[in-house]
């Protein structure tokens, strides 16, 4: 061991700054292994490595070398908190800042994009790793020292050639992100539902052909990907999964769907395209299911049960199957925005269709009589104008009107009585009104309502009078109005879970309805959001920023981690670029959390 260089220590308080941990750790580590002596880095890194990068991860405790055409770790790597590095062998006395003795733990390590065929067991040299980063390489196997990494949170090995995984990887007991796509697995190694602290599992493009009942084991699971692979069935106790929200089997070979999924009750994305499904689940515990996927499959009929339960339902992708028609019941489905139908066999569609407020609606490849083709190619918004002039050209005849006019309050006739009875829903919208009418709260009388539509007004307040609904309703359109701030009542709406609104500020009422699951606040001017305050809206999933003031995005929204969708497009902010905002909410968090200040 070389002599230890002169030391230039000024006060008592630069002296008592010597850490203890690394030396302890280093003594510990070398127990383990025989070659972990001291000795001076840098030696066996040549210039794959630049001591540059070494030194400054020595401070920040990371370190990326993605993409160095790397065909092995260099040892000095794996022995980054181990060796005496090079600078140390110098005569040079030493600044607070360049003080090598109180190096960092090296937490991150990032080694993608190489060629690496495999790792050595010098591994275990870096037990502090929270972060290994090892996608894209040439991987066939995992060394068995992985089971020391114990802090291990997150690992990444997609896009390797790995056949099989190593059973200690079940030691990894604080892994929270496991990434496993794109690799040649077979099956999945006995013991894996003892990552019970796992969120996140990626285990798609590989060739699993079942799936173990004993992954309903992993309870923290919020997020599982086992789209394409060969899988024929699930198993039915996937129903374990409490906290499962985003559940992904795309191209497969699944036929069937056990009738045990329909309970998952905290599901909000399930992706069962691209299978040989003949018939469409029934859901009736799925209330927060906003995105349901079953294109390009062989479903022939679309019924009513099917959709009665899909309260929150937001995306309906049904493309390529063999639907023959489309029930009346699909008016049900209030908070619908994307609806796709195209390459069916359908020949006619409810009018009722129209009173939707779809954003999309797919329809090309239908054999559709009663739709001409020039109203399908202007769009879907001419489409739906169409089918709403459809309900009242085919409306009762002038005597029967007269007949129901006579039976009816002259101050209920502006009332949609049949959606109060028959879909649950207030709707009073596109009237241009400043004020709602007492009537129309009236007209509820003892019907239960679901759903208020007070949308295209020229409201300035929220309507007072909807805290008499406050134990029913969950979902309230209130966009395209004039309100500029928004009233504590809407606070008391106890089950309000979809909120959509139009504001040039973020209303500070909004932090304080923690049990909302989305909030729409897109072309508006809002200039700034609160991350402390919306991370106590532990039950928000979407938020939806778009066109908007923002000059930046504070990196503290980075934590809240519950957010599913993310959407920031066309602010006037710098950062995140457009790289990061194209890659999806899970890494615009995660490069937000990089940037919070320590």
């Amino acid at each position: 061991m070389p002599a230890a260089p002169p030391l230039s220590v000024t006060g008592g308080a630069a002296a008592s700054g010597l850490r203890t941990l690394n030396m302890s750790r280093l003594k510990r580590v070398a127990g383990q292994d025989p070659r972990a002596g001291f000795k001076a880095a840098g030696r066996d890194c040549g210039t794959s490595v630049p001591q540059g990068l070494l030194k400054a991860a020595r401070k920040s405790g990371q370190l990326n070398l993605s993409g160095r055409n790397l065909s092995e770790v260099p040892q000095c790597v794996w022995r980054i908190n181990v060796d005496i590095p090079e600078e140390a062998n110098q005569n040079l006395s030493f600044g607070a800042t360049e003080r090598w003795w109180e190096q960092t733990d090296l937490t991150k390590l990032i080694i993608s994009n190489n060629k690496l065929q495999s790792l050595t067991d010098d591994l275990r040299l870096l037990p502090a790793l929270t972060v290994l980063d090892i996608h894209d390489n040439q991987l066939t196997s995992l060394p068995s020292a992985i089971r020391e990494l114990e802090n291990l949170q997150k690992l990444n090995v997609s896009h390797n050639k790995l056949k099989i995984l190593p059973e200690e990887i079940t030691n990894l007991r604080n892994l929270k992100c496991l990434y496993l796509q794109h690799n040649e697995l077979t099956c999945i190694s006995e013991g894996f539902e003892q990552l019970s602290n796992l969120e996140d599992l990626d285990l798609s493009n590989n060739r699993l052909t079942t799936v173990p009942a004993s992954f309903s084991s992993l309870s923290s699971l919020v997020r599982l990907n086992l789209s394409s692979n060969q899988l024929k069935s699930l198993p039915a106790e996937i129903n374990r999964m409490k906290r499962l929200k985003h559940l992904d089997c795309n191209s497969n070979l699944l036929e069937t769907i056990p009738p045990e999924l329909a309970g998952m009750e905290s599901l909000e994305l399930l992706y069962l395209r691209r299978n040989k499904l003949r018939f469409l689940p029934e859901f009736p515990s799925c209330s927060l299911l906003k995105e349901l996927h079953v294109g390009e499959n062989q479903i022939e009929m679309l019924e009513a049960e099917h959709l009665k339960h899909l309260n929150s339902i937001l995306v309906l992708d049904l493309r390529d199957n063999k639907l023959k028609s489309v029930p009346d019941e699909i008016t049900l489905l209030q908070s619908l925005e994307r609806l796709d139908l195209s390459n069916n066999d359908i020949s006619s569609l409810p009018y009722s269709l129209g009173n939707l407020h779809l954003k999309f609606l797919a329809l090309e490849g239908n054999p559709l009589r009663t739709i001409r083709r020039e109203i399908i190619n202007k769009g879907t918004q001419e489409v739906l104008k169409y089918l709403r002039s459809k309900i009242k050209d085919d409306g009762p005849s002038q005597s029967e009107s007269a007949a129901e006019t006579a039976m009816t309050l002259p101050s209920e006739s502006r009332v949609n009585i049949h959606a109060i009875v028959t879909l649950k829903i207030l709707d009073y919208s596109d009237k241009q009104a400043t004020l709602i009418p007492d009537e129309v709260f009236n007209a509820v009388k003892s019907n239960i309502i679901t759903s208020i539509n007070f949308s295209k007004n020229q409201l300035c307040e929220i309507p007072k009078r909807m805290v008499e609904l406050k134990e029913m309703v969950s979902d309230v359109n209130l966009s395209f109005n004039k309100l500029s701030f928004i009233s504590l009542e809407l606070c008391m709406l106890q089950k309000l879970t979809f909120l959509d609104l139009r504001f040039k500020m973020l209303p500070e009422v909004l932090y304080r309805i923690f049990t909302l699951e989305t909030i729409l606040i897109s072309n508006n001017q809002v200039g700034s959001v609160d991350p402390q305050k919306m991370k106590m809206m532990e039950n928000l999933t979407t938020l939806d920023l778009q066109n908007n003031d923002l000059l930046q995005i504070p990196p503290e929204l980075g934590n809240c981690v519950n957010l599913r969708t993310l959407l920031l497009d066309g602010n006037p902010f710098r950062v995140p670029r457009a790289a990061v905002l194209i890659k999806g909410t899970a890494a615009i968090l995660e490069y937000l959390r990089d940037r919070i200040p320590t």
